[in-house]
């Protein structure tokens, strides 16, 4: 049975998903991800992309990215061809490095844009690699709330709008994902 086409269209906010073939790692220590967070950099720049957040984990990531342009789909088989061919020729392996075609959900209002930018920085908490989203470097947290600075391709912007904007709106986002943390425990 086909696929069913993905739908593509103009400023749609995505949450797009990929995770290594059977499941195994897509990342190898800070070397890989850094170099991953290099290439989804060249993405965002390369198709007009607004990246809202990431989380980078051991064998997927979660992205949520707006689309100016209806190019979810090319973008994303960039990123993927880009990230696993540096991958196997860094660490010298063959094959396929994703186990399947991207997943992606469209955020359609903003109470789940909301509950979107949480998830995805809990997301190391959740698996019980850290216990707190700012000690888990591969994400999007830290940078929004302000404790790092901010890698040129994220735009924090409008996951802060949502949170009123301004000054207090990063302890307001904070206090949103501490309380989602808290009722994950």
């Amino acid at each position: 049975m086909p696929r069913k086409p993905r739908l593509q269209a103009p400023d749609v906010l995505y949450h797009v998903t990929t995770r290594g073939v059977e499941k195994r790692d897509i990342f190898a220590g800070a070397r890989s991800y850094l170099a991953f967070l290099e290439i989804l950099a060249q993405t965002v720049s390369r198709y007009g992309w607004i990246c809202h957040s990431y989380c980078l984990m051991k064998n997927h990531y979660h992205l949520a990215v707006e689309t100016p342009q209806a190019n979810i789909s090319a973008g994303m088989q960039f990123l993927k061809g880009e990230h696993a061919s540096w991958f196997n020729a860094t660490y010298g392996r063959e094959g396929t490095l994703y186990e399947r075609r991207f997943r992606d959900t469209i955020a359609e209002d903003e109470s789940y844009v909301a509950e979107l930018s949480r998830y995805l920085v809990l997301n190391p908490v959740r698996a019980g690699f850290e216990p707190h989203p700012e000690d888990w470097r591969w994400s999007s947290y830290n940078a929004t709330i302000g404790l790092v600075a901010r890698p040129r391709f994220l735009s924090v912007e409008p996951t802060l709008d949502i949170f009123g904007g301004g000054r207090v709106a990063a302890a307001r986002f904070a206090k949103f994902v501490e309380e989602g943390r808290l009722l994950s425990d």
